[in-house]
């Protein structure tokens, strides 16, 4: 979890460091408790870490591809361990000579395709879970981002700057403690969240 939430962080501070009014939605943003005392036109801040750690979404999206990852590991390994056994057999064979030298040359043969075979399946697989993972990073932030911008459509907020960790690094070295509207982004992305879940459950 704290990976990927550190992937993200990446990503975020990148594409989420500096959202202004100028820049938001029109629509307003789902009702969020109020920690922070700041009033519009304040430049506020949010832990990025945090709230990818505590939101709902992320943490579903997560466990999906966390179990998808899983079972293209687990067929890797059992392909990978299949390989192996056939190479332990034919050397197996061989040490005992067991094997004409042509039907050495042929089994040899088939367990280098067997070989270069695998190889690619698990080139294959390996970029399927990387696909899996970005599109997993794609919608936590794209879902963060978007609420974002309706929250400070209703908030009119100079900047809302993005930081991860707990010393508070860049964008933001220091800030006061009033101006830190973590909670308020992360409660907002899950009642948000649990709507909805509510709306999709009601369509089936």
């Amino acid at each position: 979890m704290k990976k990927t939430a550190s992937i993200l962080s990446a990503a975020l501070l990148a594409g989420l460091a500096l959202t202004g009014c100028n820049n938001a939605a029109t629509t307003a943003a789902p009702a969020a408790k109020s920690d922070s005392t700041a009033v519009a036109g304040s430049i506020v801040f949010f832990n990025i870490d945090k709230v990818v750690e505590s939101y709902d979404m992320a943490n579903d999206l997560r466990s999906v591809v966390e179990t998808k990852v899983s079972g293209i590991q687990s067929e890797i390994d059992r392909r990978g361990n299949k390989l192996q056994k056939d190479v332990n057999d034919f050397q197996n064979k061989i040490e005992k000579g067991l094997l004409t030298r042509s039907t050495a040359e042929v089994q040899q043969q088939k367990l280098q395709q067997q070989q270069n075979d695998y190889q690619q399946y698990v080139i294959r697989k390996q970029q399927e879970m990387q696909e899996e993972q970005q599109v997993m990073l794609n919608q936590i932030m794209d879902a963060i981002s978007e609420f974002v911008k309706e929250y400070n459509a209703e908030k009119q907020y100079a900047l809302i700057l993005t930081t991860s960790g707990d010393i508070l690094p860049a964008p933001v070295v220091t800030g006061n403690p009033a101006l830190d509207i973590t909670d308020e982004i992360l409660a907002g992305l899950n009642a948000a969240y649990v709507k909805t879940k509510a709306a999709e459950a009601g369509t089936k």
